[in-house]
């Protein structure tokens, strides 16, 4: 299954203030999940940003939500963005979810085996998640390939969106994502 413009969108999992600092090699993921979101803004794909009790663990990182026009966030005390219940109505009608985001192990596990289990095609982005520790990282990810997500990288997000080359979309792409050294 490839991803498709129109039946995908992008959700980036709690990449919080206080908790970023704690995830292994957490400024190449942030620049990483910075590259994510403004490549998939330039292929207009819809992005819904998760807190995990914000309260204690801070809001979304600034440079993140300041990437989106009218960044529309939700807040879950549940580890589980479906568990939580707090998935906008909208957002049921996307049958491709591609995460990327933080506890790799945790939150965006649950999340991403409760999306499989909805029935939802789900992409997570390996160079895209992160956990306190790189072996917990690696798990999260065997673990949800195992329940039939699809490991993916970020230029296979954008590559995928765009589909073909020659357009305009992918002229800007190619200009602004993947020229030169990249996160």
């Amino acid at each position: 299954m490839l991803m498709e413009s129109g039946k995908a969108a992008l959700m980036v999992v709690d990449v919080q203030e206080k908790l970023l600092p704690a995830i292994n090699d957490s400024e190449q993921l942030n620049a990483r999940i910075q590259w994510l979101i403004s490549a998939c803004r330039t292929l207009n794909t819809p992005i819904l940003f998760t807190e995990q009790y914000p309260r204690g663990l801070g809001h979304t990182v600034p440079a993140l939500t300041a990437l989106v026009e009218q960044p529309q966030v939700v807040e879950k005390m549940h580890f589980s963005v479906v568990a939580a219940n707090c998935l906008p109505e909208h957002w049921q009608g996307y049958p491709q979810i591609i995460v990327c985001g933080m506890e790799t192990h945790v939150c965006v596990l649950q999340t991403v085996l409760e999306l499989v289990k909805a029935g939802k095609e789900v992409f997570v982005v390996a160079d895209a998640v992160g956990s306190r520790t790189e072996q917990n990282r690696q798990l999260g990810l065997e673990r949800m390939r195992d329940a039939g997500a699809q490991i993916v990288s970020r230029e296979m997000v954008i590559f995928e969106l765009m589909h073909q080359a020659g357009t305009e979309q992918f002229k800007t792409i190619s200009k602004q994502f993947l020229r030169g050294e990249q996160p």
